[in-house]
């Protein structure tokens, strides 16, 4: 019996909370994280943990990230000119949006601007995801959606206006135009607006930093309207998303208020008795 119960002690890390035993005896101390028993401390990990992407606190992030890495594989490992004839049909480029607008503007956010996928999961993983666990699933897909269409229409339509006026030449209307940066800045540009104020700042400095880093380092007319137009469409989404979402029984609740109370059973007895 000694040795028993020295041994239910000496393995119990200290800080835990014992847990009730099956057979209803001693309670024994139960571990948050089973890796954290040689006197680490686990609030660290904890906070880590707690915010990574998993299929069931983020299933839109986390989905999105699974068929970017499928196409970003399938673009390494197939023929190149398959890959070329796929990624151009999902080009957003003026032409293809003038011929088949639905068709360019879904299947260009199915890519990614370039063979490397990692950078992408470190982004959804500090924009995408932490949007969805605030304002939910279907309202951070919205807030995605919105920067991706908004950025990519009005990118070229200043595209289309450069080529009008001659100062730009026309061979830019078919420049391959695909990726989701788009739909990444305007989920850090919402976020940022369900921030504190210290993480609001950080946030929207960070974002201006990349829009700027893009528009040194590429040059590009396409680049220079739809990133900071992106962010800018997160940024003008704050109040709708400050907002709590409605919820399904609303109008069930506005109905009951004009049902007749119940009357409770013993109070209708006497009342039919006299």
């Amino acid at each position: 019996m000694a040795d028993a119960s020295f041994g239910a002690s000496a393995g119990a890390p200290v800080g835990t909370s014992p847990a009730p035993s099956p057979a209803g005896g001693r309670r024994l101390p139960v571990t948050p994280l089973a890796c954290l028993r040689f006197g680490l401390r686990d609030a660290p990990l904890r906070w880590v943990l707690e915010r990574l992407p998993t299929p069931r606190r983020n299933p839109f992030a986390v989905g999105y990230l699974v068929v970017l890495a499928s196409t970003t594989i399938f673009a390494q490992v197939a023929n190149p000119d398959l890959v070329h004839q796929l990624q151009a049909m999902s080009s957003t480029d003026g032409h293809h949006l003038l011929r088949t607008p639905l068709r360019s503007l879904l299947m260009s956010g199915l890519w990614v601007a370039g063979p490397v996928w990692m950078p992408y999961l470190w982004a959804y993983a500090f924009t995408v995801a932490p949007l969805e666990r605030r304002v939910g699933s279907l309202r951070a897909a919205g807030v995605f959606a919105a920067g991706h269409v908004v950025g990519t229409l009005l990118s070229q339509l200043v595209v289309a206006i450069a080529v009008a006026t001659g100062k730009v030449g026309p061979s830019i209307l078919d420049e391959l135009d695909i990726g989701v940066s788009y739909g990444v800045l305007a989920s850090l540009g919402a976020l940022a607006g369900l921030l504190p104020p210290r993480g609001r700042y950080l946030a929207l400095g960070g974002a201006v930093l990349l829009v700027v880093h893009g528009i040194m380092t590429d040059q590009d007319l396409i680049t220079g309207v739809g990133h900071p137009t992106a962010l800018l469409v997160g940024i003008g989404l704050w109040g709708l998303l400050r907002r709590p979402p409605r919820r399904p029984g609303g109008g069930r609740g506005r109905v009951a208020r004009w049902m007749p109370r119940r009357v409770p059973r013993q109070i209708a007895l006497s009342e039919h008795s006299a």
